[in-house]
């Protein structure tokens, strides 16, 4: 695998799923909207180009990269140990994704990284933009994180590249607002994180936002009992975003980048 079609199927990926949950936001929507389109989407698309170009300049090889000279090396658990690569690239894609849920709790639970994580919680509305904007610093430490998981167990080059298709696609997909029949979303959710699952995480109540920490497998909500079924006021009537950051100025692309170093 080389690193010029790793980056051309992500891009082809997120680009797709993206276009994909916007037209079905305008068609089938969840919930309305209490602000345009027009004053936040340019901001949250704003936030994900610089992060894009960030990461591209920083740390131009990313995961795959990683997996792949940890691999020439023998670096990690699963190049020492005589592992099939089919096991291999599963066992990778869960230690990542249980990985991320760990780094989402720390977020929320250590006092500077929340100051860095709010930024995604302070969208007043909630929509496929909302799982595209993270402050650059955060997404830097997520990288930082993720290429030392990589490392730490070794991951399967491919395992890595289906993780990343995943978690991008599914970040956009659990934001979205999008209506789904009761009874499909039903079962959907125990097996992939849904937006009414993930809704719950973006309400203005801290205890359900510190609930649902999940961004693409469901299970380890349930297993770290951090499950939250519904919010309670309902995903109709319920508030999204934070307490401190209600004007609609704060939704600004210079304000955005400057919200973790305020009060």
């Amino acid at each position: 695998m080389d690193l010029p079609a790793e980056s051309i199927i992500r891009l082809t990926a997120f680009g797709g799923v993206l276009a994909g949950i916007g037209f079905w936001e305008l068609r089938a929507p969840r919930r309305r909207l209490s602000l345009s389109r027009w004053q936040r989407w340019p901001h949250n698309l704003g936030i994900l180009l610089i992060d894009t170009a960030l990461v591209r300049l920083l740390l131009p090889t990313a995961a795959v990269g990683v997996a792949l000279a940890a691999a020439d090396r023998g670096w990690g658990l699963l190049n020492i140990l005589a592992v099939p690569d089919w096991a291999a690239i599963v066992i990778s894609v869960l230690a990542l994704d249980l990985a991320i849920y760990g780094q989402h709790v720390a977020f929320h639970a250590i006092q500077p990284l929340w100051r860095l994580h709010r930024m995604h919680h302070a969208d007043l509305d909630f929509d496929a933009t909302t799982g595209v904007r993270f402050h650059p610093v955060e997404i830097l430490l997520s990288l930082l994180i993720k290429l030392a998981v990589v490392a730490l167990i070794g991951a399967a080059a491919v395992g890595v590249l289906i993780f990343e298709v995943l978690l991008n696609a599914t970040s956009v997909f659990n934001h979205g607002n999008v209506r789904i029949p009761a009874w499909l979303e039903r079962r959907l959710r125990w097996f992939v994180v849904t937006p009414e699952m993930h809704r719950v995480h973006h309400s203005i109540r801290r205890e359900e936002t510190d609930s649902n920490f999940g961004f693409n497998l469901p299970w380890w909500d349930r297993l770290f009992r951090t499950y939250r079924a519904e919010p309670v006021d309902g995903h109709q009537t319920m508030t999204i975003g934070i307490p401190q950051f209600r004007d609609p100025r704060e939704l600004r692309l210079d304000q955005l980048l400057l919200q973790p170093f305020r009060g």
